[in-house]
């Protein structure tokens, strides 16, 4: 500040209202900076989803000393944001013209194997893509009586698992969602 050769350095902070400290203060980037942002780089190219969190964690197993708040104004220096992940598939579809059946489940009591089998979808997700895994299970026992795996979402898929399960026994209510597979 060239003010203070003629006025005292605490006047003028006074008056400006800046801190006496900002008079001797040499902004210069941490030592490793560049190193720093080449890592941050090539970690958010390979892990898209990560945000700063998950960064500094990976970065501290790397060997380097530092701290979530560094590691977010490198990212944010570098204009990098973490894309959020794909929302989950949905595998129900309840708006299908097919008849809707009574719901036999409710209020029953279960007490024996194969009184009752309950049916569903989900889906595995793999590395680069997901699939499918249709499954009937006893609710007495919690056993799995059939299961198919495929890569679409069709009645082929709960037809298999159906076979599967019937093929040693069978139920006497058999309940699912009543999607449109």
């Amino acid at each position: 500040m060239a003010l203070t050769a003629d006025y005292p350095a605490r006047l003028i902070c006074r008056a400006t209202g800046w801190p006496r400290s900002s008079l001797y203060l040499r902004a210069e980037p941490p030592a490793g900076e560049g190193r720093l942002r080449q890592a941050v780089a090539r970690l958010a190219g390979a892990w898209p989803t990560y945000g700063y969190r998950r960064l500094t964690a990976m970065l501290r197993r790397e060997g380097w000393r530092i701290n979530g708040k560094r590691v977010r104004r490198v990212v944010a220096a570098l204009g990098i944001q973490g894309k959020a992940p794909a929302r989950r598939v949905r595998t129900t579809d309840s708006a299908h013209a097919f008849p809707r059946y009574p719901n036999l489940v409710a209020g029953l009591p279960v007490v024996r194997p194969d009184q009752v089998w309950v049916a569903d979808i989900t889906y595995v997700r793999l590395r680069c893509e997901f699939v499918y895994l249709a499954v009937l299970m006893d609710v007495f026992t919690r056993c799995v009586r059939g299961w198919e795996l495929g890569r679409s979402l069709d009645q082929g898929l709960t037809l298999g698992a159906l076979g599967r399960a019937l093929r040693g026994r069978r139920p006497e209510v058999h309940h699912s969602d009543q999607g449109v597979q």
